[in-house]
């Protein structure tokens, strides 16, 4: 009995150390996927909505060519290339590494912008063309040429009627991509030394520590579950179409 009691608290220990650690690097890989989704939300929908505005001119044809080169760079060359640009030579930021929250706010993001901006630009070129695609593809509904008939400018068209029945399928990626940035950092976290869950991944799979891998993957497929709810539930908020029963 002894022995039972023993060890069932030899494994609460282990699972509250285990806790704690996972909840330690999630402190650097959640904002550090907030962070990435931000700018690349940022970067892409002015490029989407420019391209599909100019569609067939000369600003679409140069936004979509800076697009596709976004998404044949890999995110972990683009890191190589900023810490090269940033740090090596600018002596901007720190080459890799994070001073913990406790040294302030500044001083934490100063840390992650490098590694959000080489994971943000794919994920933008990813989100700027399906922008494109579905705000041209709205642009050719009746109720956009009602709306121009009644004499509405292109970029109010563009704002108040095209951009918020586009964005189902804009909402589906963001949410893709939130997903892939909280687990698919591995790589950005060991080319920056960044302490998060991407580089205990690693680790722990160097180390044949299977109870950590199998943790932290319990913990991803949770949060992908999540965002797809939530994910699910922003389409009623970005569409009031889909608000009404039986709508398309």
């Amino acid at each position: 009995m002894q022995a039972n009691e023993g060890g069932r608290q030899d494994f609460d220990i282990g699972t509250e150390f285990l806790g704690e650690l996972i909840a330690e690097r999630l402190q650097v890989s959640l904002p550090l996927a907030v962070f990435a989704l931000l700018l690349s939300t940022a970067i892409a929908f002015p490029i989407g909505l420019i391209s599909a505005a100019g569609r067939g001119r000369a600003s679409d044809i140069v936004l979509t060519s800076i697009t596709q080169l976004g998404l044949a760079i890999p995110n972990f060359w683009l890191g190589m290339l900023l810490v090269m640009l940033f740090a090596v030579g600018l002596h901007w930021v720190s080459a890799g590494g994070f001073p913990g929250w406790d040294a302030g706010l500044a001083a934490g993001l100063k840390a992650l912008t490098l590694p959000a901006i080489a994971l943000a630009m794919p994920q933008a070129a990813i989100l700027a063309r399906v922008l494109r695609g579905a705000v041209i593809d709205t642009l050719h509904e009746d109720y956009i040429r009602t709306a121009r008939a009644k004499g509405a400018g292109e970029w109010r068209v563009l704002w108040r009627h095209a951009l918020p029945n586009a964005l189902v399928p804009v909402l589906t990626i963001v949410g893709m991509q939130f997903s892939f940035l909280l687990a698919g950092g591995v790589i950005i976290e060991n080319v920056f030394f960044l302490p998060g869950l991407g580089r205990l991944v690693f680790q722990a799979i160097v180390q044949r520590d299977l109870i950590v891998v199998q943790s932290v993957v319990v913990l991803l497929v949770f949060a992908v579950v999540t965002v797809t709810f939530l994910v699910d539930l922003s389409y009623v908020l970005a569409n009031p179409r889909l608000r009404t029963p039986g709508a398309q």
